[in-house]
């Protein structure tokens, strides 16, 4: 929500129950102490008259309040309405988490999303109470923080890590936000939790926190079914996989905890801790609001869907709830790998992936020994790896060469429409390939996979009419989700797991 569109009587509804719902969706800033928190704040309610709210942390910081340093604000998971809205502001919220401010500055982030400087500030100023700037700042002051209190880094090597430009400004950023010096705010964290910080060595153990619940099982099905050897490993409910990040690459080792996915990240550049935060929890949906999303296609389907389900149960027993909608951590790998795996079974897709991987990838030390192979890489090289019908192989091949010159750009900030409109300009692209590429690099909400064959096998089993389901907008790309999950889940429609869901999710 907006800073014009915060309703007061709701806030104060959700912070007098302390609504834990709603943490990261809007802060509170308390004028009599001059502190902002988050809604389920465990300290006495303040009075009405005391209080205002703020979409976001930078507004609150801006206007001259400091963070609460019991309820942690900016430690709450990430606003919804990023993936749920499509406008400018929530698009430079996607590309300022990724650390393009402090990659290239406010140009940078206007010119990728082309629009000027000015206008850009003007935008987010209104809709987020703060500019561009600003929230770069809260930005790096909640990783700083989150480096802080969870690790033994040198402050120095943390004030590099977080962005800051000099140790001064750390230092100056974090005594204006939480009111006490970084080496007071350690101090605090110790003598709370015990001095238990870990050796770091190189690896960063962090808690990614999300909002319960979650569907763990589909989640850790997702992962492990589309593990690609030598660039991804699926061992013992634990998912390890490396990655290009801005300034080099990591490997990151994670595992799905009650009310956290914990996350081991071994970074080449300390600077890219945020960016890759920021990946992790888009690949995993750690923001969404499942209690929203779930009550919302209930209602949807009881109002508007038939459903064949036994007399007496209700709706919502056909979904699982806190299912979520895997995003990515690269967009261009996302669409090689979709189109490496159309019309063949998961396995198949592993398999194809998995040599080109290894024959093209970049060798990294560690125990995943691949990156990702280049677009560049795989528009030289790859009709000589690949294999199968010619015309997929020149298709892969012509996309590689049109994301490595810059012809085809992949980034979560560009619209739903665009970036449509240039992937089914593709050779080999069609419909579904561009549907589910945009569901999952913009990690929008409501793309109905209508044509999947899978969809229309859960569909059927519950007598949902595909055609019939405006009602159940924006959540319908969890409806697909659900309907995947019911049909491969479902002993009567999967008389081949792994072949019957080709096209439900051949790349993740």
């Amino acid at each position: 929500m907006s800073a014009n569109d915060l309703d007061f009587e709701r806030c104060y509804r959700a912070v007098a129950t302390r609504d834990a719902r709603f943490d990261g969706q809007f802060v509170t800033a308390v004028r009599t102490t001059g502190i902002y928190c988050r809604p389920s704040c465990p300290a006495i309610t303040p009075k009405p008259a005391n209080v205002s709210f703020l979409p976001t942390a930078a507004a609150a910081q801006q206007s001259g309040f400091r963070a609460c340093r019991r309820c942690l604000p900016d430690a709450a998971p990430g606003s919804p309405l990023w993936n749920t809205r499509a406008d400018l502001a929530a698009r430079a919220m996607r590309l300022i988490a990724d650390g393009v401010i402090e990659r290239g500055g406010v140009p940078a982030l206007a010119d990728t999303l082309g629009y000027s400087q000015r206008q850009l500030t003007r935008v987010l100023t209104s809709e987020l109470g703060a500019g561009p700037l600003a929230l770069a700042r809260a930005h790096r002051a909640h990783t700083a923080r989150l480096l802080i209190q969870t690790t033994r880094l040198s402050m120095s090597d943390i004030a590099f890590a977080a962005g800051f430009a000099s140790i001064r400004q750390f230092n100056d950023t974090v005594r204006e936000v939480f009111a006490v010096s970084p080496t007071t705010l350690r101090e605090e964290s110790r003598r709370r939790n015990g001095d238990t910080l870990p050796a770091t060595n190189g690896l960063l153990t962090l808690r990614l926190p999300y909002r319960e619940p979650l569907d763990k099982q589909w989640l850790e099905w997702f992962l492990s079914a589309h593990a690609v050897p030598g660039l991804e490993l699926w061992e013992d409910g634990h998912y390890s996989r490396s990655l290009r990040t801005p300034h080099g690459h990591t490997t990151v080792r994670m595992s799905v905890q009650p009310g956290h996915v914990r996350a081991s990240l071994a970074l080449q550049d300390m600077r890219d801790l945020a960016p890759t935060v920021a990946r992790l929890r888009h690949f995993l949906d750690l923001d969404a609001d499942p209690v929203g999303i779930d009550e919302a296609l209930a209602t949807g389907m009881t109002g508007a869907l038939p459903l064949s389900i036994a007399p007496g149960d209700r709706p919502e027993s056909v979904l699982s709830p806190g299912i979520r909608v895997p995003g990515c951590l690269d967009g261009p790998e996302l669409l090689l790998r979709t189109m490496i795996g159309q019309q063949i079974s998961v396995a198949a897709a592993n398999t194809h992936t998995a040599r080109l991987v290894q024959t093209l990838g970049e060798s990294i030390p560690g125990p995943i020994p691949y990156l990702f192979p280049t677009p560049a890489a795989i528009a030289e090289h790859g009709a000589e790896v690949l294999t199968g019908p010619t015309r997929r192989i020149e298709a892969i091949v012509a996309a590689a060469r049109a994301i490595a010159d810059g012809e085809l750009v992949l980034h979560a900030g560009r619209t739903a429409s665009d970036l449509r409109r240039d992937l089914l300009a593709l050779d080999g692209v069609g419909p579904w390939t561009a549907d589910y590429v945009t569901m999952r690099l913009l990690a929008d909400p409501d793309v109905l996979l209508a044509s999947d064959l899978i969809v229309r096998r859960g569909a059927t089993l519950l007598d949902i009419d595909l055609a019939d389901t405006a009602r159940l907008s924006p959540w319908r790309s969890y409806l697909t989700m659900h309907l995947w999950k019911h049909a491969l889940t479902t002993p009567a429609s999967t008389t081949d797991g792994a072949s019957g869901a080709r096209k439900a999710s051949t790349a993740p």
